[in-house]
């Protein structure tokens, strides 16, 4: 049933494709080989079924099926072999070995007196027909996997269906004929699920058809696929291999054959693992292949991708110098390198190493020979070269800490902004190759990225050091505007003391102001000794802190004046600097308002915001003021009496805290700040 359903379903799409195939080779061998499918298919389910087609008739159908496939593959295959004559050559030569092994089988098939002498043993014709339908599927798989691999991402939908219908095929064959080898016989429920297979992936081939249906695939040679399908064939072939020397052992072996046949299987997967896992025969295939299959050795997409992935950090968490030799070495297979880094002065210092040890090196100055040869003509220096042949670098003498480095092959030089930034010093490469004018440039120019990833890391560095610099110095300039303050009220309190020295209010003031000051003082040293740190934020009783603050204010005109009809209201902040802000706020208030003017403090609470309203009918600030000037560091009204960070310093702690900072102000009417915090939970 499986294999008539196989026939009529091929039969059906072989008159589809006789409909649309409008004259084209890829075309006309796919609905050859849907018509001997068909064919095969018939003639297996009339054998199955009435016995009455002969098995030798059967095989060669089979034959056949097997070469109309493999056919239509390399024709699909062609426009990508033409772009490498060496590939073309491989490619041809395997088609010729396949027909060659098919027309081989067939003359086995047929009654001739001369071929029969040559097969007289059966079981010499059936390893030999076993082994041709295993070779076939090999070819098959490998040749599938690559038109698949090998097809743009924008065109596979268009090839997706035939290269998994036609792998079904040949995986299927593939595992029958196996197993037959190995048993010695053909599993008849494998043989009678075959016919069902086989009408399976009629949808598929057909869906391709309908997709494609000039069957004219465009296909592009990838490098990395041409490695893995490679690596994937050549496997396929030594396993085949290692199986059939396998069988030997085992045929020939005696009492110990099937010991040494499982042994020497074992030995031989232990070893094409190694092989895999190995980075030199990697490389040697690596480089075998971009020397005889492609006209330029690097795919420049890939290495492009894969530098930017492995500066960028996105492929690895090394150090980023690592990181450089890295990148550096991986385009000509070099396994690592020491890295030396220039300054601005032109000193150049070893700052990193990648599979070496660490070295103990002095500093190179700019009289180095080879630092000033790298500098002067920013080449790569090739040591193999340099030794043969000294001129080609201008009888340049190599450095006596040149000797350090273990194998030293390369130096690249790491330009930025037409100046040398430093240089990677390479290790011999994993496999002996030959450094073109190709690898000199693609090593140049990602030389030159690699210095702009190092000079950005400097930048980023020196920027986060200026931060830490201008954070202590923030915090400098907020202390001196304290200690301005604190000043104005010391010295007031010395103005008045010659005229007001026996009034004892004036003395209980007085010292009430001093021990205030020292108290503020010893706060501010505290800060500068946690500079960096941030405060500790508590429950603050706002109401409490504005009485206070308003209190102090008293000595100087106009007095503030407190409205609050609030007993508590507790805000999160730190209360040093909470009073302080604010009481920069009243100061400020205060020097812009005339003696008989007036400051009015104001608390009160709207929703979950505790609402400081502080007004003045002073001076006020015009509205250009307000935009560009008012929260501006250092810019101030007060000319050079004034520091201008009392504004900027409250809008950025208030900020901090989760409140905000609104001003209404205009010339001559007088200033409004609203300060806006959110009030203590609970």
């Amino acid at each position: 049933i499986g294999y008539s359903l196989a026939a009529v379903l091929f039969a059906l799409f072989s008159a589809l494709l006789a409909t649309i195939w409008r004259g084209r080779l890829s075309g006309g061998l796919m609905l050859l080989a849907s018509l001997i499918t068909a064919l095969w298919a018939a003639a297996a389910a009339a054998q199955a079924g009435l016995r009455a087609v002969p098995v030798d008739l059967l095989w060669a159908l089979e034959v056949v099926r097997n070469l109309g496939w493999l056919a239509v593959l390399f024709r699909l295959l062609s426009p990508f072999a033409e772009r490498s004559p060496v590939y073309f050559a491989v490619l041809r030569y395997v088609q010729i070995a396949m027909f060659l092994l098919g027309v081989l089988l067939l003359l086995s098939l047929v009654d001739i007196d001369w071929i029969g002498r040559r097969f007289q043993d059966s079981l010499l014709e059936s390893e030999l027909r076993l082994v041709v339908h295993l070779m076939f599927a090999v070819v098959g798989m490998a040749l599938v996997e690559q038109l698949f691999r090998n097809t743009p991402p924008e065109h596979r939908w268009s090839i997706k269906y035939l290269c998994l219908g036609l792998g079904t095929l040949f995986v299927f064959d593939f595992y029958l004929y196996t197993d037959a080898l190995l048993f010695h016989r053909i599993d008849l429920a494998a043989w009678s699920a075959r016919g069902v297979v086989s009408a399976m992936i009629v949808p598929m081939i057909g869906t391709a058809a309908a997709r494609n249906p000039r069957l004219d695939l465009p296909v592009v040679m990838s490098r990395r696929m041409v490695f893995h399908t490679t690596t994937l064939f050549s496997a396929g072939v030594y396993m085949l291999l290692m199986a059939l020397a396998g069988y030997y052992i085992k045929f020939y072996g005696g009492d110990w054959g099937s010991a040494l046949q499982i042994a020497f299987v074992a030995a031989a997967l232990v070893f094409l693992v190694v092989a895999l896992l190995s980075g030199r025969v990697r490389a040697r295939a690596k480089v075998f292949l971009n020397k005889h299959f492609f006209n330029y050795q690097y795919d420049y997409r890939d290495e492009w991708l894969r530098l930017i992935g492995l500066l960028s950090g996105r492929k690895s968490t090394v150090p980023l110098g690592e990181r450089v030799i890295w990148a550096l070495g991986e385009i000509v297979e070099s396994d690592g390198g020491v890295l030396f880094q220039c300054s601005e002065e032109g000193r150049c210092r070893w700052v990193a190493s990648f599979h070496h040890p660490d070295l103990k090196l002095a500093p190179l100055d700019e009289a180095d020979p080879l630092l000033r040869f790298v500098a002067h003509r920013q080449w790569i220096v090739d040591i193999d070269e340099y030794r043969q042949d000294p001129s080609v670098y201008e009888d340049m003498e190599l450095p006596d800490w040149l000797g350090l480095i273990r194998s030293p092959w390369l130096v690249v030089p790491l330009i930025h902004d037409e100046r040398v930034r430093g240089f990677v010093v390479l290790k011999q490469p994993r496999a002996p190759q030959e450094i073109n004018w190709e690898s000199m440039d693609l090593l140049k120019t990602s030389g030159m990225q690699a210095a702009s990833y190092l000079t950005l890391n400097e930048a980023a560095e020196a920027l986060a050091e200026a931060r830490q610099f201008e954070g202590f110095n923030r915090l400098s300039a907020f202390v001196m505007h304290d200690l301005k303050n604190l000043v104005a009220q010391l010295s007031l309190v010395a103005r008045n003391a010659a005229k007001h020295k026996h009034n004892p209010a004036f003395i209980d003031d007085a010292v009430s102001t001093i021990d205030n000051a020292v108290g503020k003082m010893n706060r501010l040293m505290e800060q500068l000794k946690t500079a960096g740190m941030t405060p500790e934020a508590r429950p603050v009783d706002l109401v409490g802190l504005l009485r206070t603050l308003v209190e102090g204010r008293r000595g100087a005109r106009p007095e503030p004046k407190l409205r609050c009809a609030l007993e508590r209201l507790e805000v999160m902040a730190e209360p040093d600097r909470l009073s302080s802000v604010i009481g920069h706020i009243v100061q400020n208030a205060q020097d812009a308002t005339p003696p008989d003017g007036r400051v009015d403090v104001e608390l009160r609470r709207s929703n979950d915001q505790a609402i400081v309203s502080i007004r003045d009918t002073g001076v006020g600030m015009d509205e250009d003021f307000l935009k560009t000037r008012l929260f501006r560091p250092f810019d101030s009204t007060k000319g050079l009496t004034g520091m201008g960070i009392g504004a900027y310093e409250c809008r950025e702690f208030v900020r901090a805290i989760g409140g905000q900072v609104e001003v209404e102000s205009a010339r001559d009417r007088g200033t409004t700040f609203l300060i806006m915090l959110p009030v203590a939970a609970g």
